[in-house]
């Protein structure tokens, strides 16, 4: 798997949102699945005010303590600063600006490259010197031309 770090400036974010943990996604009671087909049906980058419609982001943030402990997961878009959006039934959450670690996933259906390379983020981080802040980690899907049985995906983690 490919990286490189990257320096990033806040991001606001908007979109659909649960509250879920590892162990609970691994089971059948995982909510990420359901997640992203309410994504789907809201239409969210149709929505005015949304940047760059075309980039999807999965959001990881609001960790209670480190990937073991509940987080907060969201789908959604960038908006830009002061942003109104018409339909305010969605949630909005703003990453600090911070160091990121990038990871590039191989090409493959969407769901099992991105769940492999989560794996393999896991394992990285058990062997790393770098120290994860927990501050908010998102893949970043581009929707331009996306084809999810032959996907390429980068995951932002960010670091101190």
């Amino acid at each position: 798997m490919n990286t490189f770090t990257v320096q990033k400036p806040e991001i606001t974010l908007t979109g659909v949102s649960v509250r879920t943990t590892n162990a609970e996604e691994a089971g059948p009671n995982g909510q990420l699945s359901k997640l992203w087909e309410t994504y789907f049906q809201s239409n969210l980058s149709l929505q005015e005010g949304i940047n760059n419609p075309n980039l999807i982001y999965g959001l990881y943030t609001d960790y209670e303590s480190d990937a073991s402990g509940a987080y907060t997961a969201l789908i959604g878009h960038e908006v830009g600063d002061g942003a109104v959006l018409a339909d305010n039934n969605f949630d909005c959450v703003v990453i600090p600006e911070s160091k990121y670690l990038v990871f590039t996933t191989k090409r493959g259906p969407v769901f099992e490259v991105v769940a492999q390379s989560w794996g393999d983020i896991w394992t990285y981080f058990e062997e790393s010197q770098e120290v994860r802040t927990f501050t908010g980690d998102f893949e970043l899907y581009d929707g331009r031309n996306f084809d999810p049985t032959d996907a390429e995906v980068q995951i932002y983690i960010a670091i101190q």
